[in-house]
């Protein structure tokens, strides 16, 4: 008996290190794969370039549903996604992560009566303002198959009612992405190619709540000055982004350098060969985690505890960050030497088992 077709949602950066992995692996099996790609983020630099360094296949469906606010790309996506399902029924949805296009496919699949599995399932910040906390748990609420990439996720999950059975322990297939790509990682070539000094920072800010605040963001933009006094700070940065802080005095912080987004390998060359990162970002908080790079948060939670307990990572706020960085820069830092459990670069092996058994199971 033949299996359903898999169909994997992808739709922002952090979405495409996840499911590269995961699709590779698949491969293995026989089953049949389809990649929806939702174009949330849809521009070369945070989008195209990333299918190309992960050797992602090229999408099945695109529908460029494009940026816009909550409500206006959440309503883009569920439409988008409605007509993408009911023309070829996906047997097996797979959502990766957090983002607006995990939400809409959630609530499309379960409006469809169509099964679904989360990548990423379990993570919580106890933070209701974040769109991402929201997309979360609602999608964790309709999954059938709940994959989560480390322990506290199942106790959350647990805590909130979902079967045991449901729920599994696969790692982290981010990281299989970034262990993948370690050889290809060039920190001296990619820091020569900026004309940086031999010791910098690396930052990156996107959450609205330190960007489209402008009371935050002056007080983000006076602290990075602040390390940027001790230490160069190369700052990636959306243009969206790049407006607000540029409101915020961005372009008069002397030590901060601006420039655009960066493809995945050069951005983690940069950031394997910085002294420091300072990040508003979940991703980057795993990533520095197994590279052994310092990362402080600009936030008051995370979804990513084990960063903390098992990482490199410490949250800051904006008026303790230049102290906690001064501390990371002058050596006075400590970190726990222990790593995540199944952070070891089989995430999506595990994962695609799963998935293979639960669309066998479905036929």
């Amino acid at each position: 008996m033949s299996t359903a077709t898999i169909t994997h949602i992808v739709g922002a950066r952090p979405n495409f290190m996840k499911a590269a992995p995961v699709l590779t692996a698949l491969r293995a099996h026989d089953v049949a794969q389809r990649l929806v790609h939702t174009g949330q983020h849809y521009d070369a630099l945070l989008s195209d370039v990333f299918f190309a360094e992960l050797d992602l296949p090229a999408p099945d469906v695109n529908l460029g549903v494009g940026s816009g606010t909550q409500a206006t790309q959440t309503a883009a996506l569920l439409t988008g996604l409605e007509a993408a399902f009911t023309e070829v029924d996906p047997g097996l949805v797979v959502v990766y992560g957090d983002v607006n296009s995990t939400l809409a496919a959630a609530l499309v699949a379960a409006k469809l009566g169509l099964r679904l599995a989360h990548v990423e399932a379990g993570l919580r910040s106890f933070d209701p303002t974040m769109p991402e906390e929201v997309n979360r748990r609602v999608t964790d609420a309709l999954a059938d198959l709940l994959l989560a990439t480390s322990p506290e996720a199942i106790a959350h999950l647990a805590r909130e009612g979902v079967e045991a059975g449901r729920i599994h322990l696969v790692g982290n297939p981010m990281i299989d992405s970034l262990v993948a790509a370690r050889g290809r990682l060039d920190p001296d070539g990619e820091r020569r190619r900026l004309g940086l000094p031999e010791r910098y920072a690396v930052a990156t800010l996107h959450r609205p709540a330190n960007v489209d605040d402008p009371g935050q963001a002056r007080r983000v933009v006076a602290a990075l000055a602040e390390v940027g006094e001790a230490v160069e700070v190369l700052l990636p940065l959306h243009p969206r982004g790049r407006a607000a802080l540029a409101e915020a005095g961005l372009d008069d912080a002397a030590g901060v350098r601006v420039v655009e987004p960066l493809g995945y390998v050069p951005f983690l060359s940069l950031v394997a060969g910085s002294a420091l990162v300072v990040t508003d970002s979940g991703g980057v908080q795993e990533e520095t985690t197994i590279l052994d790079v310092a990362c402080l948060t600009l936030r008051e939670s995370t979804e990513r505890p084990i960063t903390l307990t098992h990482g490199t990572n410490r949250l800051v706020s904006a008026a303790t960050l230049p102290d906690a960085a001064a501390a990371v820069l002058e050596g006075r830092a400590a970190f726990p030497t222990e790593r995540p459990p199944l952070w070891d670069g089989r995430a999506g092996e595990r994962i695609a088992a799963l998935l293979a058994a639960e669309a066998a199971a479905g036929s």
